[in-house]
């Protein structure tokens, strides 16, 4: 059994990626993609972390088509993690939450922080929140996982 895996998608500017980071530095986590991890080697581990950026109030559907394909993870421990140009965790990690839920995970934590947005209407004003996640927002990601550690 290994300790932890971090699977993360991270597209226009790096948000989540260093955010992921800094995790899995704490947590001495492997890191991936959804598409580079068969859904049973999850299941390896102890601690497996969930996250991309936000689109349109949701997880990036890479993380939802792997968790598709899980089998029962019942009791493994999971925690959710985000970058958003709205940080909303109650409204941007409900989906996610609840298909892990639905799988059986048992959620030990959450993180979010703000991340330059660019997307859509957004590119035509340079974007929002540039220069997120910014050092105290990974500073803030690291002290999280340090939560987790014990968990």
């Amino acid at each position: 059994m290994d300790d932890a895996l971090i699977i993360y998608v991270s597209i226009h500017h790096g948000n989540t990626e260093k955010i992921a980071r800094a995790m899995a530095e704490v947590l001495n986590a492997k890191l991936v993609k959804p598409w580079e991890v068969g859904p049973k080697d999850v299941l390896k581990y102890d601690l497996i972390g969930f996250g991309s950026g936000i689109y349109f109030w949701r997880h990036h559907r890479a993380l939802f088509e792997l968790m598709d394909k899980m089998p029962n993870a019942r009791g493994k421990k999971a925690f959710i993690f985000s970058t958003a140009g709205l940080d909303i965790p109650v409204v941007n990690h409900l989906a996610l939450r609840r298909a892990l839920k639905r799988k059986g995970f048992k959620i030990v934590g959450e993180f979010s922080c703000r991340g330059w947005d660019t997307n859509g209407i957004l590119a035509k004003i340079g974007g929002i929140n540039k220069g997120r996640p910014n050092e105290k927002d990974i500073e803030r990601a690291k002290k999280f996982a340090k939560t987790l550690k014990g968990s």
